[in-house]
This record gives structure tokens, sequence and C-alpha cells, in this order.
């Protein structure tokens, strides 16, 4: 009876794990439950995840062009829509390029710490949406994105130095008699070459880890109920019931604000590294 009963328990990770198999589990366990079976291409298997990602460009490409044909003959934002996109661009191009960019840098990459941040902000807003699943809190998917930050990091300062003056950029120039010159700056050298690896790291479990730990403290407060209910607690089980539900409520409201600012850190994180990679001298 108490393995029966346990099989009813969902498993909390569900909404934050992708299955390489490609089954979506919908209202599991609930109304029947089904789940959708996602095709293979070319031998490669679809799976929930990828459908998200391809959900949330699809969004943006359906918001920003028509914005930008309304904008690209310089009428002033008119509206709440247009103004709420027009000010987090702003913001982004005030607040995070040009202070680590520099003004000459930053117009050139704000497309690329614009499209950054607006995709991954709507990757952490699908989590909010019951049954779909937060893709950012999933590590394959956050990996993807630090490499696309690693790239342009380094990509961004071998397109303005090339390749030799980057890497010469590294080599630290120490004023060490003797054995300086010979041992300490190979080792600097070498530290610098895994430092730039580390930091593409700290990108991908940082989003990761806030993600996944916020969409697991929401999954395990409703798990409460199902277990309140399976014991047969049922004098305890209204109260446990109104406790959780408002304590999601309240933590999804927390999870919003994270779904913001996680999307700003990134950026502003990537923005900093490329900063530094573009402007060694300081």
């Amino acid at each position: 009876m108490a393995a029966h009963e346990a099989n009813h328990i969902p498993d909390p990770l569900d909404h934050v794990l992708d299955d390489p198999q490609g089954n979506w589990e919908i209202f599991e366990r609930l109304f029947g439950g089904f789940h959708l079976e996602l095709p293979k291409i070319f031998g490669f298997q679809i799976t929930k995840f990828m459908v998200l990602e391809l959900l949330a460009a699809i969004l943006i490409a359906a918001i920003f062009i028509p914005l930008c044909r309304r904008a690209h003959p310089g009428h002033l934002p008119r509206g709440a829509w247009w103004n709420a996109f027009e000010s987090l661009l702003t913001f982004i191009r005030n607040e995070v390029a040009r202070p680590n960019l520099g003004d000459h840098e930053a117009d050139r990459y704000v497309p690329f710490l614009w499209t950054l941040f607006v995709f991954i902000l709507f990757l952490n807003l699908l989590g909010m949406i019951p049954f779909l699943g937060s893709p950012t809190a999933n590590i394959s998917v956050t990996g993807g994105l630090a490499i696309c930050s690693f790239l342009m990091i380094h990509g961004a300062a071998v397109a303005k130095m090339g390749p030799l003056h980057y890497l010469k950029s590294l080599w630290p120039h120490i004023d060490v008699p003797y054995m300086g010159p010979f041992v300490i700056s190979p080792m600097v050298f070498l530290i610098e070459l895994f430092g730039s690896v580390i930091k593409g790291v700290v990108l991908a479990i940082r989003l990761f880890a806030n993600m996944f730990a916020g969409h697991m403290v929401l999954a395990m407060i409703l798990t409460f109920i199902i277990v309140i209910g399976n014991a047969g607690y049922s004098h305890l089980w209204p109260v446990v019931t109104t406790a959780s539900v408002l304590g999601v409520v309240a933590l999804s409201l927390l999870e919003l604000f994270v779904a913001f600012l996680q999307a700003y850190v990134f950026v502003f994180l990537t923005a900093l590294f490329m900063g530094m990679a573009l402007h060694p001298q300081h």
C-alpha cells in the first residue's frame, strides 16, 4: 500500500529536468495524465527544453520585429508595451554596456547583450507557467549560453587586437630581477588562461543554480499537499494545502523578481568580462 501511494507522489524534478527520450509529461497524475512524444529530426531527438527555447525565440521575434519597424523611422515610443521594452533596452545600453565596454564599443555589442538578456529572461519566465518548465534550470542550457558568452568575450578582443596581440595582452609584465620573467610570468599567464575558462563556468553554474533552487523549493512545497493527503491526515490537509498555496504564491512573486535579476546578472558579468578583455590596460 505504501509503495502504491508513493507512486502517486509527483517527482519535483520533473519541472526542471529534460527527457532525452523526447517525452513531455503534461498534467502528470492529474486528470488521467498524458504526455507528448516529441519527434526525431534526421535521427536527432527533439526535447521539451528545445521546444521551449524555440518558443522563447519566436515570442521575442513576434514582439520585437513589429517594434523595430515602428521605431525605424525615428518615432518616439508610444504605449506601455513599447515604452516597457524601450526602457529595458536603454537600461542595458546605459547601465550595463557603456560602463563596462566604453562608449566606443558599447553600441557595437549592445545587440548581442540585449538579445542575450531578453532570451534568458523569456526562458526564466517560461518556468513560471505550469506544465512547461524552465530551460535555464538545466545545466546543459546554461552551459550553451555560457559558451556563447565565452566566444563573444574573447572573439571581440581578438577582432579588435588580433590573436597575437590579444595573447600578448594576457602575458604579464613583471619587473622582478633574475628568474621573475622566466618563472612568474609564465605561471601568471597560465592562470589567466585558466581563469578565462573559469569565468564561463561561473556564468553557467550561477544561472543554473539560482533557477534550479527556486523551482525546487516551489515544487517541494506543493509536494507537501500530496504527501499529507496520501498519509491519511485528512484533518491536516486543509491547513497544509492553504499554507502551501499561500507560500507558493509568495515565493512565485520572488521567483518573478529572480527571473529578471538572474538575466541581468548573466548579461552584466558577460559585459564585465568583455570589457576586461577589450581593455586589458585597465
